[in-house]
């Protein structure tokens, strides 16, 4: 009897001391899904990765993100092991000290632009000067609205920057409490389709966005992380091949029309899922930004994260056909 009992405390004493990797390789698959990441819409939809891993006995879990600092959040404590951010945010993150690791660019996009109301009375770009801007800090738009000050010799102190999420900085702008929106795709599209206005664009600012793990599971699930990209790189190529069942999908999804969901998609670019040089090159020019906003820690060592962010070795494996 006491032999038994201590038997199950020593169990339990292994269980608890266990890491967590090993307990969680046949547990569930957890990832995010966002209406500005049409992949991962698609994956979900099609379903592909609950076929795969219910031969393992795993489920997939779906978590809906608004941003990627949504994004981050679940993948920092764990609540997903993949997540959907801009490259700035993944940048971020790293350097902050969050050991994330990019694995695959879903698309490549205008990452913003700066809305105002139909009827707007500012008339150009030195008028939003003491405006109210609504912006999701910590995303594209924000860093898009940074760079956009800069390149017209003002900063984020000549604005009253307003921190509100994607979908009510729209509500905001539409409502009359913010002057300007540093708006977010599809949000964006729709309020283009209604009528509102850009006071600012710059296709030069492009950027990628990114999917992400943690340096833990690319560690310990490496074949989790090479199903999960055969199935975005799936899904990119469904995407060029069907591209009104792609906006029918994203609108059903969303819904929103699809004239807005196709004005939407008509500002991404799938062609580059390969993170590379690219990818870091357009991040370097926020890097001073970024830095300048106190985004940064004071002691992250910027370009030791940009050498270490990416880690592309199993994206490049399956979009050349050696990984299957």
């Amino acid at each position: 009897m006491q032999l038994s009992s201590w038997r199950r405390r020593l169990a339990a004493a292994i269980i608890a001391l266990t890491p967590l990797p090993a307990l969680s390789n046949n547990g569930e698959v957890s990832l995010d899904y966002a209406y500005y990441s049409p992949p991962s819409l698609v994956i979900r939809d099609q379903g592909w990765l609950e076929e795969h891993f219910s031969e393992q006995g795993r489920n997939v879990k779906w978590i809906l993100s608004r941003g990627s600092n949504n994004s981050l959040e679940f993948l920092n404590s764990g609540a997903t092991q993949f997540a959907l951010t801009s490259s700035i945010s993944a940048f971020v993150s790293r350097a902050n000290g969050q050991p994330v690791k990019t694995v695959y660019s879903y698309l490549w996009a205008e990452p913003s632009a700066l809305v105002i109301p139909q009827q707007s009375e500012i008339d150009g770009f030195e008028s939003i000067r003491g405006k109210r801007v609504a912006a999701t800090k910590g995303t594209d738009p924000y860093f898009f609205l940074l760079r956009a000050l800069e390149h017209h010799n003002l900063s984020s102190k000549d604005v009253r920057i307003v921190h509100l999420q994607h979908p009510e900085g729209r509500t905001a702008l539409e409502q009359g409490r913010v002057d300007v929106w540093a708006g977010l795709d599809p949000h964006m599209a729709a309020s283009e389709a209604a009528g509102a206005r850009f006071l600012y664009r710059n296709p030069d600012f492009g950027l990628a966005a990114f999917l992400n793990t943690s340096e833990r599971v690319l560690e310990t699930e490496p074949e989790t992380v090479a199903t999960v990209l055969r199935a975005y790189e799936r899904a990119r190529q469904w995407i060029i091949d069907h591209p009104d069942q792609t906006a029918e999908l994203v609108a059903r999804e969303t819904g929103l029309p699809a004239e807005v969901i196709r004005l939407q998609l008509a500002r991404y670019d799938f062609s580059r899922p390969v993170p590379g040089q690219a990818h870091l090159a357009a991040i370097e020019p926020i890097i001073p930004l970024l830095k300048a906003d106190n985004i940064l820690r004071r002691t992250a060592d910027t370009e030791a994260t940009l050498a270490s962010l990416l880690a592309s070795d199993i994206a490049q494996g399956i979009v050349e056909g050696k990984t299957r």
